[in-house]
């Protein structure tokens, strides 16, 4: 099951662009604080929180993982484990920017792999910024659930929508 909280425009793209290009790494905790009232409505009895991971070179480029800093404190709000190596690239892959829904899916298959002494029965909530077309989260929640977790719950803090004006998520 994936949700998103907002939809990707205005100032939540604003601010989710100043945490991942312009190091203004203290978004991630006031984010996370408003994130939270959301994540707990939703109920989910999750035992661990994993942030998708970045690729070496792009962590390298960084410092950082920006869906990391918004992951860490909703898990501590919430007393849930944060495990974020129970997933992790097995390949670089490039960036999803401009590619077509095919495109992205074709770039990171196969690309993750999960960590079963971390997951195995866990239920999972995997955490990424921005769903554009959850190309990505597939293939994470495939690795998580290859690897033996019980269940995965995908969460993002925005939803990129279709360009024909659909405002609803």
């Amino acid at each position: 099951m994936m949700r998103s909280w907002l939809v990707f425009e205005g100032p939540i793209r604003h601010a989710l662009h100043k945490l991942k290009y312009r190091r203004n790494v203290a978004l991630g905790d006031a984010l996370a604080k408003h994130f939270a009232e959301y994540v707990g409505s939703l109920g989910w009895p999750v035992d661990l929180v994993v942030p998708v991971p970045l690729g070496k070179e792009r962590m390298k480029e960084r410092g950082y993982n920006q869906v990391g800093l918004v992951a860490r404190p909703l898990a501590a709000v919430n007393h849930w484990r944060y495990a974020p190596r129970a997933v992790v690239r097995s390949r670089e892959t490039r960036s999803q920017v401009g590619l077509t829904a095919a495109e992205r899916k074709e770039n990171v298959s196969g690309a993750f792999l999960g960590e079963a002494a971390l997951v195995s029965g866990a239920t999972v909530l995997l955490m990424d910024d921005v769903a554009t077309t959850g190309a990505t989260l597939s293939a994470c929640t495939a690795a998580l659930l290859d690897a033996g977790a019980r269940s995965v719950y995908t969460l993002t803090l925005a939803r990129a929508l279709p360009h024909h004006g659909l405002k609803n998520v």
